[in-house]
């Protein structure tokens, strides 16, 4: 679907880097960004950057490799624990993360006529259902698609029309005007019979779209400083939300079920979710901050959290080098035991297994 969704020619970024990258990569094609830094006409990097990454997001450049794109969503943490300032570099061994690979840019298939406004609606509106499973009003105002849930609804009941989706009442409390795919409906089915023992425990970042929180659920009512902004993160069991971790890690708010055994049973998969995360990509330190009114060395996941490997470090917790590693390791493996599949981590910074980022 890129080319029904991609943005029509001159509906991108209009500035005079955006104009002079473009110049350089359509007559040199292929470049590391050191000769795109060169071609127009050195300086700082950073703004030269930032109008490259404005191409990219624009879908009119891509790369030959995954490391800039994981160097570009992890470089505003990076930024906001350095104290140096950044300075301009003048070979490739001092590029950021971010400038790595060769950015070239992408085809425009010739000979084909620019898509219709039905055609693109259509395209995004096959998008979000594939994104989303269920495609609710406030899934699609979370998404900022222009128009709104008005511009895709006549797509989606024509969709419905056709018998490609259904329309129905399947999530209470998201409103009538409920899209979904087929394979989604019977996805949710089979999970509506809660599997207590075996919970499949997810952390991911809170923007990603497999969040549903804040997005097509809302928070929950004592969650009053949650939000879906870069650096927090969520921990999901069997769906619901049990932990969110804000921006560099410093809160931990908690939401575990009233009763036993699930209290137990829900609080043991988020620790181990958390011990997992936290061992590989490098980050020691959860719940450290000093402004909580019960810190979260004494809160309600405390005790899961030093079963999973964790041990109290002032206001919070801090992972043991050594035995957390095989604390962390056998708590993963007791979510998953009985249940292939489950408590397996979707990656929140796009890493593949075993990578920091």
């Amino acid at each position: 679907d890129f080319p029904l969704l991609r943005p029509a020619p001159g509906e991108g970024p209009t500035g005079r880097l955006h104009e002079a990258i473009r110049g350089v990569l359509a007559e040199r094609g292929a470049s590391f960004f050191a000769e795109i830094l060169d071609a127009v006409g050195g300086g700082l990097h950073r703004p030269v950057l930032e109008a490259l990454w404005d191409l990219v997001w624009a879908g009119e450049v891509t790369n030959d490799t995954l490391v800039p794109l994981r160097g570009f969503l992890g470089r505003r943490a990076a930024d906001r624990r350095a104290s140096r300032p950044l300075l301009p570099f003048r070979t490739r061994r001092h590029l950021p993360p971010s400038a790595a690979g060769r950015f070239s840019l992408v085809p425009r298939p010739d000979g084909r006529a620019a898509p219709t406004p039905t055609e693109r609606l259509t395209a995004l509106a096959g998008q979000l259902l594939a994104r989303h499973g269920i495609l609710t009003r406030d899934a699609v105002a979370a998404e900022g698609v222009p128009g709104g849930f008005a511009a895709l609804y006549p797509i989606l009941t024509a969709l419905e029309e056709q018998g490609r989706i259904r329309r129905g009442y399947f999530v209470a409390g998201l409103g009538g005007s409920q899209f979904a795919d087929p394979g989604a409906l019977d996805r949710l089915r089979e999970l509506r019979e809660e599997t207590a023992e075996n919970p499949a425990a997810v952390l991911l970042a809170a923007t990603d779209p497999a969040n549903p929180y804040g997005a097509t659920l809302p928070w929950p009512k004592e969650g009053e400083r949650l939000a879906r902004v870069a650096g927090a993160h969520v921990v999901l069991v069997d769906g619901r939300l049990a932990v969110y971790l804000s921006r560099d890690e410093r809160e931990l708010r908690v939401f575990l079920p009233e009763a036993e055994p699930a209290r137990s049973i829900v609080g043991r998969a988020a620790a181990s979710a958390l011990a997992s995360w936290a061992l590989r990509t490098g980050r020691a330190g959860v719940g450290w901050s000093p402004d909580e009114a019960v810190p979260a060395s004494r809160g309600a996941l405390a005790p899961f959290l030093v079963a999973a490997g964790f041990q109290p470090f002032g206001p919070g917790f801090r992972l043991r080098p050594a035995s957390g590693q095989d604390r962390a390791a056998a708590a993963l493996r007791t979510v998953n035991r009985g249940a292939p599949g489950k408590g397996e981590l979707a990656d929140p910074d796009g890493a593949p297994p075993g990578e920091a980022s």
